[in-house]
């Protein structure tokens, strides 16, 4: 895997105890090692009460005050390997908010107990659309009832211990999490107000999520969006590809797909000035969520708060 080459974070990811960070310094072996802290983090276990499924929740809560609307909230999928990257990134935001005037966001990773960065089976079940369907070999289809759990689980207890802005909040994920955000996008297009998806899986059980009903709009017009993709995906650089392999990720293209979903949606009524698309030149399918990661929590902060205010200028539009 080669590296970031935008400006590339490399973050540890933080062990946590009991909910909170251990206090710095915290001895737990010889010679005076430590357990690695990741600042203002903390972190608890639950099970979806519908499926039983376990979750980590990470979050990260600006060091500065609220504002008077509250915190502007990402949500980042795969939290066990994304939530320290967007977690440095929401406190860069924070160490430049007097030049830049963006407000810092509240981040919260939903992830997997255990210590590994991707829990590759629990993420095919959750962010896979198309329904649990009998004697299905791929594992996959239960992204309805993992929205149903962001919303009625995920966000409740959040919003019960900080306050939010409900106007502007975030999902973000890469590959399947891609996928999920644009199904949630398709699907519940109310139910954030930015939606970020880095190469979005949109090949799975040939194009289901571009087979939902139309895009319907709620009161608030189009959500903001942000789509992209790495320019090497669908021709990986050399390295040691089996034939199998090479084969199995020609059939799966990306770049086309990303650049339909996006053409499609800069479309709609508003669509030009809400939809963004990014082909990042150099990346590959493995490390580009870096960064679009970095530009999405960029192209949410600077979202505006309320319908009718000015846009971010548009970046690569689709003609």
């Amino acid at each position: 895997m080669r590296e970031w080459q935008r400006g590339a974070v490399c973050v540890s990811a933080a062990i946590l105890l009991g909910g909170m960070a251990l206090p710095a310094g915290a001895a737990d072996g010889e010679g005076g090692w430590s357990a690695v802290v990741l600042p203002a983090a903390r972190q608890l276990d639950l099970k979806a009460r519908q499926s039983g499924h376990p979750y980590r929740i990470f979050v990260s809560e600006p060091a500065s005050p609220a504002p008077a609307e509250g915190h502007p909230v990402i949500y980042v999928l795969d939290g066990n390997a994304a939530f320290p990257v967007a977690a440095f990134l929401a406190r860069s935001a924070a160490s430049r908010r007097e030049v830049t005037g963006l407000v810092p966001p509240l981040v919260v990773g939903i992830g997997y107990p255990g210590a590994g960065d991707f829990d590759v089976v629990a993420r095919r079940r959750d962010y896979t659309p198309g329904g649990v369907e009998a004697g299905s070999p791929d594992g996959g289809g239960g992204a309805e009832a993992f929205l149903d759990f962001i919303e009625g689980e995920v966000k409740p207890l959040i919003e019960a211990r900080y306050p939010i802005d409900r106007t502007r909040q975030a999902l973000f994920g890469h590959s399947f999490g891609g996928l999920l955000v644009t199904h949630a996008l398709l699907t519940r297009p109310d139910s954030f107000s930015t939606f970020i998806a880095s190469s979005p899986s949109i090949w799975w059980r040939k194009h289901r999520v571009m087979k939902s009903p139309p895009l319907r709009q709620g009161p608030a017009g189009l959500p903001r969006v942000q789509i992209s993709v790495g320019a090497l995906e669908d021709d990986p650089p050399k390295g040691n590809y089996s034939p199998d392999l090479l084969a199995m990720i020609r059939s799966r293209s990306m770049i086309p797909e990303a650049r339909a979903l996006a053409r499609l949606l800069q479309g709609q009524p508003g669509g030009q000035d809400r939809v963004v698309y990014h082909e990042l030149a150099g990346e590959d399918h493995g490390p580009v969520w870096l960064p679009a990661m970095s530009r999405g929590m960029q192209f949410f902060l600077e979202q505006p708060r309320a319908k009718g205010l000015s846009s971010q200028p548009k970046a690569d539009t689709i003609e």
